[in-house]
């Protein structure tokens, strides 16, 4: 209990600084990760733990490598592509080809719909990243990645 409450204590500190997209999406993804964790593994602070550094590092993945344009592109994907199917797009500023391939539509009994997709991004110099993510869709009909 005192870790996740030294982790609230410390984006909520790190929050108020100057910080980068990448920062704030690493620092949100951290957040998010150690509460799932917290809520899903037996060992609070264990899952707590691994769920940060899990929600860390995908967080700033997203954040440094994903721009508003790319992040659009994503929720289309999830909105109007079948499940196993993959879009593609290639950002014009970054030059990053990015591929989407959602999972299967669940919704929970409180509303809440959530999807897996599978983002692969292969970058100007050619390295290539593979991201397994949650979305849900907020109020707006927007999707948010979480994980």
């Amino acid at each position: 209990m005192r870790t996740i409450a030294a982790l609230l204590i410390m984006i909520t500190v790190l929050a108020g600084c100057q910080t980068t997209k990448a920062q704030n999406s690493a620092m949100f993804g951290s957040l998010a990760g150690a509460t799932l964790g917290a809520l899903t593994f037996n060992n609070k602070v264990s899952g707590a733990a691994i769920g940060a550094g899990s929600g860390l590092l995908v967080g700033y993945i997203i954040g440094n490598e994903m721009e508003k344009y790319d992040q659009q592109q994503v929720g289309r994907t999830l909105e109007y592509t079948p499940s196993g199917q993959t879009t593609t797009w290639v950002n014009p500023d970054t030059r990053t080809r990015y591929e989407a391939t959602p999972a299967p539509v669940r919704q929970y009994d409180s509303g809440r719909i959530e999807r897996d997709v599978t983002l692969r991004a292969r970058m100007a110099d050619g390295n290539m990243e593979t991201i397994y993510a949650k979305a849900y869709r907020q109020p707006d009909g927007t999707w948010q990645l979480v994980q």
